[in-house]
């Protein structure tokens, strides 16, 4: 029998990015399939700046977060905790850091 995995964010979405926003900044969008994806990803009492805070260790009144329905997307820009190329850097395109948002599991009354 094979296990069931939770319904997650990424499986709402066409893509899930994050790329740099110049050197001090990242910045992350969610593509969703169609406006049922964009209302769950879109609803604050999902996805807000405390939520993107815990993800990714970053204070919340840092998270700017743009919702564009007319898109269907979702873009989320945070500060870098180090600046990009420096010493401690560990993805200088920001390119992996995505993971934990389309892993964000779906709420119950949203994923069945």
């Amino acid at each position: 029998m094979a296990e069931s995995r939770p319904t997650v964010l990424g499986d709402l979405a066409h893509e899930v990015r994050s790329k740099n926003a110049g050197p001090f900044w990242t910045t992350m969008e969610v593509f969703l399939r169609d406006e049922d994806g964009y209302r769950i990803a879109a609803d604050e009492s999902f996805l807000d700046e405390h939520v993107v805070a815990r993800l990714y260790g970053v204070p919340a009144e840092d998270v700017q977060m743009f919702r564009i329905p007319s898109l269907n997307v979702v873009k989320i820009s945070f500060p870098r905790p180090v600046s990009q190329a420096s010493l401690r850097d560990r993805d200088v395109h920001s390119g992996q850091h995505h993971v934990p948002l389309a892993l964000l599991p779906l709420p119950e009354r949203a994923a069945g």
